[in-house]
Formats: C-alpha cells, sequence, structure tokens
C-alpha cells in the first residue's frame, strides 16, 4: 500500500471549515487505498499571537520557554484535525512530535532533527488510522521540547516522508504550485509543472517562500518527491523532484530579492586568511551573508564585496569595522538601496550565452549592473533597488518564461531512491540534518581574464560578454565587484588553451568601452565544495577559508551558491588547497 504525507500550512487550517476541508482531503487520499499522514501547523497567525503574547511579559524570553509556548499552537491544529476526521467517520489520532519520537538537539527555537522513531507510526498506519503529526516540534535528549525554526512544519513533514519511505510529500499551501518568478510581482509568471531540487533551493533562497531551503535540502538528501499544491483546489501542482521540468531549457526561474544592503570592504591585504578574518567577525553576529564576490587584487591590495539582509547591516557594519582595523583595510563602503536578481537553471550549466542575454536584457531595459555572481546553475545581479522590478521583468521577458517548455517533462518519481535497503538506513540514521558534502573538486583547466576600471554604467557588462560569445569564447565563473574609487573590475574564467584568444578580444572591447587594463593569468586553480545543507550551515565558507589560510593558501576570487562554494588560487596552489579542504571537510564528505 502506498504511503502519502501530507503538510498542511498555516492558511490551511486557520479555520473550522478549513480544518474540515484539509479533513477530507486526508479521507478521499485515504479512500483512494493509500495510508495517510499528516502534518499540521498551528492555525493562521496562532503563531504570532503567541510570540506577541510572549513580548508582553518580557522582551527577553527564554528560548526554552519560547519553545514550550509555541509547540502549542501545533497542538491545537492537531487535536482539532482528529476531532474533524473522527467526525467523518474515518479513524485518526493526533501526535506531538515527542509522541511520534522526533529526538533533536537542543538548540532552543532552531533545533535540528538528530533522528525519527517510525515504529508507533508505523503500526497506527497499518491498523487504519490517519496519524496527525504535530510539525515545527521534537524532543532532545532531556525530553525537553523543541522547535524546528522557520519552515519547521515542512522540515518536519519531508522528514517524516524520509524515514518512512513516502511514495510523496505533498505541501498544501495558499498557492497553487511554484512559479517562474513571484506572480503577484509579475503577472505574467507561469507555474511549472516540475522544477529540479538544486534549482528550488536557489529559488527559495532568492525569496521564493513556497516552501523553506532546509525542508528542499530534506527532500534532496533522501530523495523524496515533493508536491507542491493548493488547498483550495484538486488540481495537481508542481513536483520538486530530481530532475527540471525541461532538460535542455538554459534558465527555468528568476527572482527578485529587494532589500539587501551591500557592503564593499576596499584595500584589504591580499594575503592569506583575510577572508576568514572578516566573515568569521559577521558570523559571530549571527548575520546570514548572501553573495559574496572578491575579485583579483591589485599592488597587494584586494576588494571584498558582500550582500546581507538590509535589516542586518547595523550588526554588518559592527563587524566590518572590527576587521577592517585589524586588517589595516583602506575604507568600508556601504549601500542599502540595493536589490538582487537572479535567473537559476539546470541548463546553464550546458548551454553558453545565457549571461551576455540576462545582461543585454538588463541594458535595454536601462538597468545597470553594480555586481555579478554566478554559478552553475545561477546569475545574480545586484541592481538599484528602485531598478529591480524592471530587472525582474526584462530577464523574465528574455527567456520567455511565461512560455510552457516544449521539451517532455521528466518523469516525476525519478528522484526514488532504486534501493530500498539505503532508506532503511535512513530510517534508522544519527544526525539527519547533519551537513553532507558531496563533492570537493579541483579544476585546474581554466585560466583568468581580468578587466580594471570598468565605467558604472548600464550596458557594459552585456558588450563585454556579447562580444567574448561572438568570437566563440566559453566563460565559466564571472565576478564584478565594485572597490577602490567604485570603479568596477571584472573577472571571468575561460579554458586554459583560449586565453590568448580571449585577451585579444577583451583587449579590443575593454579599448573601445572605455575600461581599464585588462590582466590574465595562464595557472588558476578553482576550488569548489558542494553538497547538501549549505544554506543551513552557514559555516561552509569560513570552513573553507579557514582550511586555506592553514595551508598559507591566498584565495584570488569567490563566489557561492546555495549547493556550491567557488574559490580561485594561484595554480600551484590546486593540488595542495584540496587536500586541505578534503581534511577539513572529511568528517561530512559523503
Amino acid at each position: 500500500m502506498s504511503l502519502v504525507v501530507q503538510k498542511f500550512g498555516g492558511t490551511s487550517v486557520a479555520d473550522s471549515q478549513k480544518i474540515l476541508a484539509a479533513a477530507r482531503k486526508a479521507i478521499r487520499t485515504q479512500q483512494a487505498g493509500n495510508q495517510v499522514l499528516m502534518v499540521v501547523s498551528a492555525m493562521g497567525k496562532n503563531t504570532d499571537v503567541l510570540v506577541d503574547l510572549a513580548a508582553e511579559i518580557t522582551d527577553r524570553p527564554p528560548a526554552r520557554e519560547m519553545d514550550m509556548l509555541l509547540s502549542t499552537g501545533e497542538q491545537v491544529s492537531v487535536a482539532l484535525m482528529a476531532m474533524a476526521i473522527q467526525s467523518l467517520g474515518a479513524k485518526a489520532i493526533s501526535l506531538t512530535g515527542g509522541q511520534i519520537g522526533i529526538r533533536t538537539d537542543s538548540t532552543h527555537t532552531k533545533a535540528r532533527i538528530k533522528s525519527i522513531s517510525t515504529e508507533r507510526m508505523r503500526s497506527l498506519l497499518d491498523e487504519g488510522y490517519i496519524v496527525i503529526a504535530a510539525g515545527f516540534q521534537g524532543i532532545d535528549e532531556d525530553l525537553n521540547i523543541t522547535t524546528l525554526g522557520r519552515g519547521g512544519s515542512d522540515t518536519t513533514a519531508v522528514a517524516l516522508a524520509a524515514v518512512l519511505d513516502a511514495d510523496t510529500c505533498e505541501i498544501y499551501t495558499d498557492v497553487d504550485g511554484v512559479y517562474t518568478t513571484d506572480p503577484r510581482l509579475l503577472p505574467a509568471a507561469r507555474k511549472m509543472r516540475q522544477v529540479s531540487y538544486d534549482e528550488m533551493l536557489e529559488l527559495s533562497s532568492l525569496g521564493a517562500g513556497v516552501m523553506h531551503s532546509r525542508a528542499i535540502e530534506f527532500g534532496k538528501k533522501f530523495a523524496v518527491p515533493i508536491h507542491v499544491r493548493s488547498s483550495f483546489t484538486d488540481i495537481p501542482g508542481t513536483m520538486i523532484v530530481a530532475d527540471p521540468e525541461a532538460p535542455d531549457l538554459s534558465v527555468s526561474g528568476a527572482a527578485l530579492v529587494k532589500d539587501e544592503a551591500l557592503v564593499t570592504l576596499s584595500g584589504v591585504p591580499d594575503t592569506p586568511g583575510t577572508s576568514l578574518t572578516l566573515f568569521s567577525k559577521i558570523a559571530s553576529r549571527a548575520v546570514a551573508v548572501d553573495m559574496i564576490v572578491q575579485n583579483v587584487g591589485a599592488a597587494g591590495l584586494a576588494d571584498i564585496s558582500f550582500t546581507v539582509p538590509r535589516d542586518d547591516l547595523r550588526a554588518t557594519r559592527e563587524a566590518v569595522e572590527e576587521a577592517r582595523v585589524e586588517l589595516g583595510a583602506a575604507r568600508c563602503i556601504e549601500r542599502d538601496d540595493v536589490s538582487k536578481v537572479s535567473v537559476v537553471g539546470l541548463g546553464m550549466a550546458r548551454q553558453t550565452g545565457v549571461a551576455d542575454r540576462m545582461f543585454r536584457a538588463l541594458a535595454e531595459a536601462g538597468v545597470n549592473i553594480l555586481m555579478i555572481a554566478t554559478s552553475e546553475i545561477k546569475i545574480s545581479v545586484l541592481v538599484n533597488r528602485d531598478q529591480g522590478a524592471d530587472a525582474l521583468r526584462a530577464v523574465h521577458r528574455a527567456f520567455v518564461l511565461e512560455r510552457e517548455p516544449a521539451q517532455k517533462v521528466a518523469s516525476a518519481t525519478s528522484a526514488k531512491l532504486a534501493q530500498s535497503d539505503a532508506l532503511e538506513i535512513v530510517a534508522h540514521l544519527q544526525g539527519m540534518e547533519d551537513l553532507t558534502i558531496t563533492e570537493v573538486a579541483l579544476d585546474e583547466s581554466q585560466a583568468r581574464v581580468t578587466i580594471a576600471g570598468v565605467p558604472d554604467r548600464p550596458g557594459i557588462a552585456a558588450r563585454v560578454f556579447e562580444g567574448i560569445a561572438a568570437g566563440g569564447q566559453f566563460v565559466d565563473m564571472i565576478v564584478q565587484s565594485i572597490g577602490h574609487e567604485e570603479q568596477a573590475s571584472m573577472s571571468f574564467t575561460v579554458p586554459r588553451g583560449d586565453l590568448d584568444k580571449a585577451m585579444a578580444l577583451v583587449t579590443g572591447l575593454a579599448k573601445e568601452l572605455g575600461c581599464g587594463a585588462v590582466s590574465g593569468s595562464p595557472r588558476i586553480a578553482k576550488l569548489s565544495v558542494s553538497g547538501v545543507g549549505l544554506r543551513s550551515h552557514t559555516d561552509v565558507a569560513i570552513r573553507m577559508f579557514r582550511a586555506l589560510a592553514g595551508a598559507g593558501i591566498n584565495v584570488e576570487m569567490i563566489n557561492t551558491s546555495e549547493v556550491r562554494v567557488n574559490v580561485v588560487v594561484d595554480g600551484k596552489q590546486g593540488p595542495p588547497g584540496l587536500k586541505a579542504l578534503q581534511a577539513a571537510f572529511a568528517d561530512v564528505l559523503g
């Protein structure tokens, strides 16, 4: 008999009628011949009400007691849901996280799942019960109630689907699927039939609030097919699985993060350990860094640019000033009026011309690019906030994302693991949310080209990369940052054998566009760390920087994504750098 996990969010159980509607969905699914396990969130704004109540008592509520308080919201929901199902003539039982056997660590308000016991759930399912699990919560080794933090009910649902080897995990919400971009910002956005885990991880980090990235990480790690669909209709939604909607499509979605702040530490020593010093101080203040761009240094100095949420700028400023003094950096430049626009797609890893197409669309819309960072499946640019919406519309239109792809959709069940014994291991796995590094890699096949003194006006990036594409040149990693005297510097990597050709192309373009000097390096090494959990385990980049600094290896370029952190070092430092990273991540290398 098939097993279906159904998760209902707060808006889906906001009142008695919606609870009864969700109960009917579960009963229909069971009557179709499936076992059903429901995961339920707190009703509507219940969690917000509890948070406000705590704030009326004290402005510094203890984390343990907040978990005790907030966990009651889900307990109300599961009890009411069990009553609803029983009133409709089916068997149901509600269970708290502790009663299920969800064991977590003791980090209150943001605990991680360590293990889940399945015996009680399986027994009840086999007896014909619809099991209703409280999302968002578990217990630690001392039986204290813990909560899982933002998106915790999604995480509970996908985790339970993983350990029970469910056939699918249905996420019911107030939207009917995953769109190519936010339909509230762009009505032409199209609902995707299918999206890959990696694409969804990137889109989640870019503000696509349909699901939290932590739950997507679980889905990818344990190959759980996830179906995002509407609570209020029975139409199919969007499947999140291993394969993209259209394998040959270069871009599958676009996103806008409105409220970003840009910080540039200018004139830092171009020596090992610089990045570690800076980002360790930021991490100590619990600030999540988004885009990190370090471009090639000149005259022994480099510039490091990065973005943080606008609300975290004050704490970031304090950390950066400490780092500036310690490193002897020249100055710190900051802006709080920027937005990030990104395109995402697995297909771009196999296709050329994506970057120049995006840059041309922005240039034609009169949008100036402040910063560029790329990964294998994402291109992100930073723009002025008042141009963010125009930029999103331009790139969505450029890649014709409103059009249904012609390619056949890959099998939605392709993500399921082939061997059942693998999931039996998962069911008893300790540390379910531990970071898993899938690859530590060294690429010695590339060379670097850098353009200094890039004018700060729309269309420059488009002209550069259109010219490179017209010359038949393949480009991998692209970095543009704002550095000394707010002059942009642009670097990119090309196959080593194409360096002379690329240098000739770029030198002519730079002269035509009024750029500064063009330089190149025939021997660089790109070191990459990729895996599952990079978004929720925010110390991966710092761990990388620490390992390289300890080995005396200087980082020349940096860019980051949700599934990979890339750094460029001097070519001869590649093998020792690989060895240092392999040792640093040996405990989590899968």
